[in-house]
């Protein structure tokens, strides 16, 4: 995904803040909270307001250049998004979030629950949790003990 690109397509300029978050996150494997994501760049001499960091996010997220992930405890993070339908799986050990594909499977579910509800399904959020191959791992290793 070429990020300044789409914020220039779509009227944007590249602020420092839009550059310093999408960098952060760019290198990020779980995802962020607004806070976590303010902490980092205050750490590496970024004077970007809080309010700034909630704007650009705010942004992103409607350009669908990030995406919300959720921790165990259900709390927002953010991550850089890509294109295409997709859905994430966390970590339970480490925390590291990962992008997979969506799919039509899900088409049948949400007629399912059309006719059982009467509901008009507009949208809907998957997010899986599990173990990640590293924490199985160690997990296996620990067992054993």
């Amino acid at each position: 995904m070429d990020w300044k690109v789409i914020l220039s397509q779509k009227g944007y300029r590249l602020s420092e803040p839009r550059k310093r978050v999408i960098e952060l996150l760019e290198t990020a494997e779980v995802a962020l909270s607004p806070q976590q994501i303010h902490q980092n760049l205050q750490q590496k001499d970024c004077d970007i307001g809080l309010v700034s960091v909630y704007r650009t996010l705010d942004l992103l997220t409607k350009l669908e250049l990030v995406t919300l992930v959720y921790d165990l405890q259900h709390n927002p993070g953010y991550m850089l998004s890509t294109t295409g339908h997709h859905h994430h799986i966390v970590c339970q050990e480490c925390h590291k979030a990962l992008e997979f594909s969506g799919s039509d499977d899900i088409d049948q579910l949400v007629e399912r629950v059309e006719a059982e509800t009467s509901f008009q399904v507009r949208d809907h959020f998957l997010q899986l949790f599990g173990l990640c191959p590293d924490c199985q791992l160690n997990n296996d290793t620990g067992d054993q003990l």
